[in-house]
């Protein structure tokens, strides 16, 4: 998210989404530890890399929400599956 404002500060809207969009990523490699094995959660964990990085060029808000909930259907479906197997 870019930043708004004259000194670099960032809006109250856009701090709020930011510090969700880093939980959700924060969540997401806590969740990669439960994985047994260790090439898998590499994997996922660039997986997960390479989806913030490709998205962070977003700044509309409606956007970054639905990434958001995106991504917490996505950490739930991987969290109900590693539920599953363990």
């Amino acid at each position: 998210m870019a930043s708004s404002g004259i000194n670099g500060t960032l809006s109250l809207k856009r701090f709020l989404l930011r510090s969700e969009v880093l939980r959700l990523y924060r969540d997401m490699l806590r969740t990669l530890k439960r994985i047994p094995s260790q090439d898998q959660r590499k994997d996922l964990q660039q997986w997960i890399r390479t989806d913030f990085d490709n998205n962070k060029h977003h700044t509309e808000e409606a956007a970054i929400k639905m990434m958001i909930t995106k991504g917490r259907m996505s950490l739930k479906e991987l969290e109900q599956s590693l539920d599953l197997v363990t």
